[in-house]
């Protein structure tokens, strides 16, 4: 699994890509939020790839915060705009 970080928003809701876009632009909160999941996803990436080696359980909070996050910022690409 070398390469980028295999969770990045563009790659997980590729059609809303300009939807992040617009989103990073304009909404503080969204900014906070995806550099939270973006923080999380390197850290679980590097524990993945085995370039630190945390404990299982560690890991394992690290993907709950994870995808609780995820589904905060799809919320927030999925909302009704103005």
């Amino acid at each position: 699994m070398h390469g980028e970080h295999h969770h990045d928003l563009a790659q997980e809701f590729p059609g809303l890509k300009q939807r992040v876009h617009e989103l990073k632009l304009t909404s503080p909160e969204f900014n906070q939020l995806y550099a939270e999941y973006r923080e999380l996803d390197k850290a679980i990436y590097r524990i993945e790839e085995e370039i630190e080696t945390p404990s299982d359980s560690y890991t394992e909070e690290l993907k709950k915060k994870r995808v609780r996050l995820k589904d905060k910022l799809y919320a927030m690409l999925a909302a009704v705009r103005p």
